[in-house]
């Protein structure tokens, strides 16, 4: 599918999601589809660095974390509408990508991934000891009444989720064909001999950063809206930045669909065993599934499936 058409179909989904709640009465299914389609923002943004080229990242709660406070502090200092506070939240998330690229993209493997977990603590200490952001208690965040056409705040948040969502998936499918993407492949298969082709390696590294972090950082700007309630323990949850790296290598990590795949199957499973045995649960749920899949299917659902068409393939004498 070419890129307009594959933008024409995401924008299709967004106007149908407006007319959702004309179908659908029970708020709940906002409530919950507003959880998958935040970790199918996660998860996309989480690959444009951890799939694309290769760096693990172990910080994603800290740019869930900052979006939804950037998005606190906006509107509790100037009142800036969702849609604001999403941009800002944005441009904060992108900031943070670049600064800790610069500081830690000269590291690589394991070093690299503790270093993005150092960035959680720092972030979560510095809400923890600003009283401006309601510190270690939290924070109570009553944003104005949605428009009435969506009849509640849940259904509202829902729809601007699922613009998020369709804006993350239509940025990854362009990464992925452009020449941004191919650098980054690149860096990914070998960064050495990347750089010795031309490939202008510590630039997309940094890019990627920055668009790694916008758009985890946009998935975290609605929270306070939807949660009307803020504090650093949810927000730099370790279930964040667990989910965040579950979920593309459940579904795959070489191209926008993996991410797609493994969020919408995991954060539904884990949305159903919230509802049917504990929320505790969910940590050791995901757990075993990413020790299952990093063991038996390390290029995940995708991979397999492609694994399972080459002997096909071979067989009929069509070639790969």
């Amino acid at each position: 599918m070419t890129l307009p058409r594959f933008a024409l179909v995401a924008a299709l989904l967004v106007v149908a999601g407006l007319f959702l709640p004309m179908v659908i009465p029970n708020p709940y299914y906002f409530y919950a589809g507003y959880v998958v389609l935040q970790y199918v923002v996660i998860a996309t943004g989480w690959n444009i660095l951890g799939g694309y080229a290769g760096y693990t990242n172990f910080g994603a709660s800290a740019f869930f974390g900052a979006g939804a406070y950037a998005a606190a502090f906006l509107f509790k200092a100037f009142g800036l509408p969702l849609i604001f506070q999403i941009l800002g939240a944005a441009a904060v998330g992108m900031f943070l990508g670049v600064a800790t690229g610069y500081l830690t993209l000269r590291i690589q493997g394991v070093y690299f991934a503790i270093a993005t977990v150092a960035l959680v603590i720092v972030l979560e200490t510095l809400v923890h000891n600003t009283e401006y952001l309601g510190g270690a208690s939290g924070m109570t965040h009553i944003a104005p009444p949605p428009p009435a056409w969506f009849g509640g705040q849940t259904q509202f948040v829902f729809w601007v989720m699922l613009v998020i969502a369709a804006c993350a998936v239509v940025l990854a499918r362009w990464l992925e064909l452009s020449w941004i993407g191919r650098g980054l492949r690149a860096i990914r298969a070998s960064e050495p001999a990347a750089e010795s082709c031309g490939v202008p390696t510590l630039r997309l590294k940094l890019l990627a950063c920055a668009l790694s972090g916008g758009v985890m950082a946009a998935a975290g700007a609605p929270y306070p809206t939807y949660t009307s309630y803020l504090d650093p323990v949810s927000a730099f949850s370790l279930l964040i930045g667990l989910n965040a790296l579950a979920m593309p290598l459940i579904g795959g990590t070489r191209n926008w669909k993996g991410p797609v795949i493994g969020a919408l199957l995991l954060a539904s499973v884990q949305q159903i065993a919230t509802v049917t045995i504990s929320s505790e649960f969910n940590i050791l749920a995901v757990g075993v599934v990413l020790i299952a899949f990093v063991v038996l299917a390390p290029e995940g659902l995708l991979g397999l499936k492609s694994a399972w068409a080459r002997p096909k393939l071979r067989l009929s004498g069509a070639k790969p």
